[in-house]
């Protein structure tokens, strides 16, 4: 196909959203608490769980500022090839869900506009367990911070809460479930808050990256899997940009790939909800890093770098110009390990800067078939 034709089949102009990945392992580790042992004994019994999604953008103000977050266990295909160190696969993951769409890991991004203020119910009816929802960045009132032990507030199995969530911070901001955090976290709940400034002016190119390390032993465990895990002894083996893992990262419907025109201005907003820090490198392209945490950075400030560390929580938006030799640029983690699926290189957390003058060259038909792109 065309560049022409692929760009216009796959909607890959304007906003994107990108999500995180992970890859599988072999350890002995030991969990002693009682959530893992009720829910492994459930996941014992062969339950047939729907595949996530790649996350959404929903517009929290064209829904008059309110939106339902519900759970639903699912299984997450991180790179379902066998191209690259593929298949992998988290068999078990907790996925959020935005009122009737579909589950996804990361979950939905959640957009609105400084002023406009959110309501976000957390339907916990078809649980099985506990959760709760805490949002980054924005100030809030003490009982809608989504902490259990300060709050006193826990969302139970079969119960629904409203948390009024003001868009008082302009930024791109992190949301995830605050109950058994160390474990929540790295079954999939969490996902991005964008709160957007008054008069907002998006680059041509405007994306929303997420960055996630996993503990594959602890999604086998959960499904029921002989495997065993302790958060301290936690050992990353998966690593993911919204959710997918190379190549499966650059399929242009499931992955996010970074598709450009020359002269673009890009704009990617890198956050990352896992537990380990992620320095992103970019090729042949240097970028300047314009909002920090939701603080936009003076222009005094910003200088141009090709490689900008995100550290746990962080997010950082960085912005470049289209102006390189047109072709395929990779960008990923310089942790050389965490581009890697499993004992495979390349893989892991490796995304790429595709222009589209390079969509009809063979090597992009080799990389999509890698990618399990069909067309």
């Amino acid at each position: 196909m065309s560049r022409r034709e692929f760009v216009a089949a796959t909607g890959l102009s304007g906003s994107l959203a990108l999500a995180g990945c992970q890859a599988p392992t072999s350890s002995s580790k030991v969990s002693t608490t009682s959530e893992t042992a009720t829910e492994t004994s459930m996941a014992s019994q062969s339950e047939s769980l729907p595949t996530t999604s790649p996350p959404e953008i929903v517009n929290v103000d064209e829904q008059g500022g309110e939106v339902t977050i519900s759970t639903v266990a699912s299984k997450h295909m991180v790179h379902p090839e066998e191209t690259m160190g593929g298949p992998v696969e988290l068999p078990k993951v907790w996925a959020f869900q935005a009122d009737d769409g579909e589950p996804s890991v990361p979950g939905p991004i959640l957009r609105t506009t400084e002023g406009e203020d959110m309501e976000v119910t957390l339907d916990n009816t078809d649980a099985n367990m506990p959760h709760t929802l805490h949002f980054h960045g924005v100030r809030k009132t003490w009982e809608n911070d989504g902490v259990p032990t300060t709050t006193g507030i826990t969302v139970n199995p079969g119960e629904k809460h409203t948390y009024e969530i003001p868009a008082n911070v302009p930024g791109t901001h992190l949301y995830h479930c605050h109950y058994q955090t160390q474990r929540h976290i790295d079954m999939g709940m969490y996902g991005i808050f964008r709160v957007d400034p008054k008069g907002y002016e998006e680059a041509d190119q405007e994306l929303f990256m997420t960055l996630k390390d996993w503990d594959s032993t602890l999604n086998k465990q959960m499904a029921g899997m002989d495997a065993t895990y302790s958060p301290r002894d936690r050992d990353p083996d998966v690593f993911t940009i919204n959710g997918k893992s190379a190549p499966r990262t650059l399929h242009p419907e499931d992955g996010s790939p970074v598709i450009v025109s020359q002269g673009d201005t890009v704009r990617i907003h890198l956050t990352n909800n896992g537990y380990m820090s992620h320095p992103m490198h970019t090729h042949n392209h240097r970028f300047r890093v314009v909002e920090k945490d939701g603080s936009k950075v003076p222009e005094a400030a910003q200088y141009e770098q090709d490689i900008v560390n995100v550290a746990p929580a962080e997010r950082k938006a960085i912005e470049f110009d289209a102006d390189a030799d047109p072709g395929i640029y990779l960008m990923h983690c310089h942790k050389v390990s965490h581009a890697m699926n499993g004992n495979t290189y390349p893989g892991g957390m490796v995304g790429g800067i595709v222009y589209e003058e390079a969509m009809d060259s063979d090597i992009f038909a080799e990389l999509m078939d890698y990618a399990g792109y069909e067309g």
